[in-house]
């Protein structure tokens, strides 16, 4: 198998009908076992969801943020975002920086995309990835299993990803107790009502939107901020 060099860090590789199979049994499987493989849920995402992948590019060219995107092709890597770490507190970038920072996380980590059949699917499926972390942000969600269960709800409602259907009913399964109760409970019907009422989060172009104050831009893009744990 010929693997297609793309532009997006990785190698494309074109797969058969029953190699696409294998790699959805095996990675499904394998996210369920242990839901911290990155490569196993982003290897899922990429062969589940071509036709979401579709809708969301022609949703994308719809909008005029979204062309833009599509033209520019940014990417949230370190050289592109570094810039985030100096604005002034308020800001969504200074939020963003201090969830990297005080994870440890670099937006250089993500998997490269290497299911993809086309060049331009390939960046919606890796723009879609990059810009995860600036939806934590956002919703104010953590990144254990409660926060990223809520946000695959979130991702679902607003981008019909399988990959997302999946995970949330992975990521349920695996909460138990007192967690369990309160997705149900609160961030599950949060992250619906969320989901649905927040602008394309696929056609914002927030590396452009850096300086704005965090609330603002969430008043903007109709984003309600996740319930607080700690006082339900």
């Amino acid at each position: 198998m010929k693997d297609i060099m793309d532009n997006f860090g990785g190698a494309r590789v074109p797969l058969k009908g029953w190699q696409r199979a294998a790699v959805v049994v095996g990675s499904a499987l394998g996210a369920l076992m242990n839901p911290a493989r990155a490569d196993l849920i982003a290897a899922l995402g990429e062969t589940t969801g071509k036709a979401a992948f579709q809708n969301l590019l022609d949703q994308m060219k719809r909008s005029q943020e979204g062309r833009l995107i599509l033209a520019e092709r940014p990417r949230v890597i370190s050289s592109a975002v570094g810039h985030a770490w100096d604005l002034p507190q308020n800001t969504f970038g200074a939020a963003y920086a201090k969830f990297m920072g005080s994870r440890n996380f670099s937006p250089d980590d993500r998997p490269p995309v290497r299911f993809m059949d086309t060049e331009e699917l390939a960046y919606i499926a890796t723009r879609a990835r990059e810009i995860h972390d600036f939806w934590h942000v956002l919703f104010n969600l953590p990144t254990n299993m409660l926060g990223e269960s809520a946000l695959k709800v979130v991702e679902f409602q607003q981008m019909h990803l399988p990959m997302c259907l999946l995970s949330i009913i992975g990521g349920s399964i695996r909460l138990k107790g007192k967690r369990r109760e309160i997705f149900f409970k609160h961030y599950f019907p949060w992250a619906i009502r969320a989901g649905m009422n927040c602008t394309d989060i696929m056609s914002i172009y927030y590396e452009k939107h850096f300086d704005e104050d965090l609330e603002v831009v969430r008043k903007k893009w109709g984003i309600l901020p996740a319930p607080d744990v700690k006082n339900l």
